[in-house]
């Protein structure tokens, strides 16, 4: 077992507290147990493969108690050291911020070097440009929930290895099974590829919808891509476009 040292182990409880405020938590209730629970095997497959006739899900948590629910996961998820290069080297765990009943949720591959400071998903450049993208649909930032595949920034911000994708899947599946989603949008290949368990390109996932436990999944490229190629906006916002009519919305 890992012996985790007294600084360490602050720094640890430091971020969960901060993970619990971002959470709107302002007090723990009392618990007849407080033994945490067993950490699992990581896995090193990114996913199982989409079922594309598989029902919408019915089963979800029920109304108002998302947010408890999303805030006790990102407690866990901020003491979490299964990717221990990527522990050490964080600031902070990134976990997801939004609506916790919405009806879409964005997934990006990895928290940046903004994200990381602020521990808030798409809040640099690429978030900007991801807020204009949400304002163009006629939608609110705080009607989604954002998350990303990883909840702590890789050194470099390099992609995510399969391995640390592994680790981190059970906090993604916890996110999409008590926020509920009906429509996933996956924001450049590592979300796509990584949600969908398949290796095609990005570039060939995009306009058409996908399914995963029951959402309707989009595909799209990452606003950080956008930024070096600005003439595939375009592109993205066709994508938006299909979002947009699922969602009953007007183009503006």
């Amino acid at each position: 077992m890992e012996v985790v040292g007294d600084e360490a182990l602050k720094r640890i409880l430091l971020q969960q507290l901060r993970g619990l405020q971002r959470a709107g938590v302002s007090g723990l209730p009392p618990t007849s147990a407080t033994a945490a629970p067993a950490e699992s095997t990581p896995q090193v497959s990114p996913t199982p493969k989409p079922t594309p006739t598989m029902p919408r899900r019915t089963a979800s948590p029920k109304k108002g108690d998302q947010k408890e629910q999303l805030a006790t996961l990102c407690s866990t998820v901020a003491s979490c050291t299964r990717c221990q290069e990527l522990a050490e080297t964080r600031k902070q765990t990134v976990f997801g911020v939004g609506n916790p009943n919405a009806r879409v949720l964005f997934i990006g591959e990895a928290p940046g070097a903004d994200e990381d400071e602020q521990g808030i998903p798409f809040v640099g450049r690429a978030g900007q440009l991801m807020d204009k993208i949400i304002e163009a649909t006629q939608l609110k930032r705080d009607e989604i929930y954002i998350c990303n595949i990883l909840k702590c920034r890789p050194p470099g911000n390099r992609n995510p290895s399969p391995v640390e994708a592994g680790n981190c899947r059970e906090y993604l599946d916890g996110q999409l099974a008590i926020v509920n989603p009906e429509y996933i949008v996956c924001w450049g290949a590592v979300a796509a590829q990584n949600l969908l368990g398949t290796d095609v390109a990005i570039g060939k996932l995009r306009g058409t919808f996908h399914e995963h436990e029951g959402a309707k999944v989009l595909c799209t490229y990452h606003p950080s891509y956008l930024l070096r190629n600005p003439p595939m906006k375009k592109e993205v916002w066709k994508d938006m476009q299909m979002l947009m009519a699922e969602l009953g919305l007007a183009a503006n």
